[in-house]
């Protein structure tokens, strides 16, 4: 069976070689992607199935995509895998996560430098002793941003689940007893924050050998709650989004950097 519905065309993206730059921005929500194109220039509407919307640009003349990848890490390995066949190499997961760590409170950017491989789609690209880790250059372009916006912020790692549900209400669940183990485990751990995808977007980069980063904006901290502390909550993703524009943008004006003292 081919993966392709047509020729050259992506089985579940609907993208073809061409459509899409060698730098994309992966949200999970489809319905971010159009906000999102409206930082490029010369943005176009590609291809819309299932979860997956595509839209290409420009920034500083180089191809840019947004693409959707939904929730959770099966639609997102599917997206990485589909648009480093049609020709991208540098992808930056942007979404809201959960703050764990006291320190991270709603508003605060959480930049991913590894993630805690809680989650299934990974271990069908690595076994679990091999780490999640991000691309080191897209999380200083990342870290570099958010200092320039003036934002509060923070670097370090985050956990990736598969349940939503498990994290807040793992009592709830049948297997309780390991979820909440291993939630306290992740607190004394330093971890950051909880989301989806990072794990297995790490994993499958370091397989297909391209770069990939993650950037967050807090929700909100279920343990600040718990703690008695202020938290505060929002779904605001505007300086998120700026951040990574403006992350990419970075890696843009280096890299033509460096291929012009290379052709000197």
């Amino acid at each position: 069976m081919s993966i392709y519905t047509e020729e050259g065309v992506q089985r579940h993206l609907g993208v073809r070689k061409g459509q899409v730059g060698r730098y994309v921005i992966l949200p999970g929500d489809p319905k971010r992607c159009a906000k999102i194109a409206e930082y490029l220039d010369q943005a176009e509407f590609i291809a819309d199935n299932r979860e997956f919307v595509t839209y290409t640009g420009y920034l500083d003349g180089e191809m840019v995509s947004v693409t959707s990848t939904g929730i959770g890490g099966p639609s997102a390995s599917i997206a990485i895998e589909e648009l480093t066949r049609a020709g991208a190499d540098t992808f930056i997961r942007m979404g809201t996560c959960g703050g764990v760590d006291l320190d991270v409170q709603g508003g605060d950017i959480v930049i991913a430098s590894g993630a805690i491989r809680m989650e299934g789609t990974s271990r069908e690209y690595a076994p679990i002793e091999f780490p999640a880790v991000a691309d080191f250059e897209l999380v200083q372009a990342l870290a570099q941003a958010a200092a320039e916006a003036n934002k509060r912020y923070h670097v370090g790692v985050v956990q990736c689940k598969d349940s939503f549900y498990g994290q807040y209400e793992p009592h709830t669940k049948p297997v309780s007893l390991e979820l909440e183990s291993k939630w306290e485990a992740w607190k004394r751990l330093g971890c950051l924050a909880s989301e989806m995808e990072s794990a297995a977007l790490f994993v499958a980069a370091r397989y297909l050998k391209v770069r990939c980063g993650s950037v967050f904006l807090t929700a909100g901290n279920q343990e600040r709650v718990l703690a008695g502390l202020p938290n505060p909550q929002t779904q605001d993703m505007a300086e998120v989004i700026g951040v990574t524009v403006n992350a990419i943008r970075k890696l843009i004006r280096a890299e033509k950097g460096e291929a012009e003292v290379e052709a000197l």
